[in-house]
């Protein structure tokens, strides 16, 4: 019977024994090569207590939420450990190529990357949202990743670990980089998220209901454009140089500006019809933005 709950992986090993593997050669670090690979039958949904490092070609479809989505040509994704995987109900294609990196954190305890892997956004990223890889860019990652292999297969000592974990943040250097050009290169798409926020927040600064509401916050911005928070501050990170939540205040400033040029409102029921409860939130942020309390705004225009 198939699992309805998501199967909980906990080190390589249990990863070996599934996939019916011989016993990996590092408890800590594997690669594993996805080509003829047999999906254990009964297990749909994993959650991998591991950093999981993958490049795809030939995938079929996959889950995230409720949404599906095809991929036909090579792929690169990030998984951080509690995340879920789900697959096909009819396992992977017959003609999936590719590897998947499985680290676990403790190989990391000590070193550098242990903390500045939190750093990486691509590691909360969706599915839909992998980075696809030019053939030299691919090249180049299945070399460090080959380098990592050569590595934990030799003779271990005292300088394994470095150099492995070295090899590592080289590898996430370049999947930073290659992910500032794909969202320059893919415009039309990552512009078009851009109109639907602009559309989303005037939409929502036009409501008259913000008083129940509040105001609106990044995990409902993303769910309403269909992109992982994550994904989202980065492409905005990259294409406006403001996070998510200082272009909502950007758009609230903007409506707050209105009011007080154009309507007798004090700034109390401004405050109030744009969501906030206390008026000292409104008026500090306001200054923060603007250099001028509310007041002082106003009275620019007499």
């Amino acid at each position: 019977m198939a699992h309805s709950t998501p199967y909980r992986i906990k080190s390589i090993t249990e990863i070996h024994r599934l996939m019916g593997l011989a016993k990996p050669q590092h408890p800590l670090i594997g690669l594993i090569n996805l080509a003829g690979l047999q999906a254990h039958e009964s297990i749909k949904v994993v959650c991998f207590d591991l950093y999981v490092i993958s490049l795809k070609r030939n995938c079929d479809k996959l889950h995230y939420g409720q949404q599906r989505y095809d991929f036909d040509e090579g792929l690169m994704a990030f998984m951080s450990p509690g995340q879920l995987l789900r697959g096909e109900e009819d396992g992977p294609s017959q003609n999936l190529e590719g590897w998947m990196l499985f680290i676990h954190p403790d190989f990391l305890w000590n070193t550098i990357l242990a903390k500045k892997i939190k750093q990486y956004d691509f590691f909360d990223y969706a599915t839909h949202e992998a980075l696809f890889l030019s053939d030299k860019e691919e090249t180049l990652i299945n070399g460090i990743v080959e380098n990592i292999k050569n590595e934990y297969e030799s003779n271990i000592d005292k300088f394994s670990q470095d150099i492995i974990v070295s090899h590592l943040e080289t590898l996430l250097n370049y999947a930073e980089r290659f992910y500032q050009r794909q969202f320059i290169t893919r415009k039309k798409s990552n512009h078009q998220i851009l109109d639907r926020l602009e559309t989303l927040l005037s939409d929502y600064f036009n409501d008259d209901d913000l008083i129940s509401k509040g105001l609106p916050t990044v995990q409902y911005i993303s769910e309403h454009l269909l992109v992982s928070p994550s994904y989202l501050r980065g492409l905005l990170k990259s294409l406006t140089g403001q996070s998510t939540q200082q272009l909502i205040h950007e758009k609230l400033i903007e409506k707050a500006k209105e009011k007080l040029s154009t309507t007798d409102l004090t700034v109390s029921e401004i405050a109030y019809e744009l969501g906030f409860e206390h008026l000292q939130s409104f008026s500090k942020l306001f200054k923060t933005k603007t250099q001028l309390s509310p007041l002082e705004f106003r009275q620019s225009f007499n």
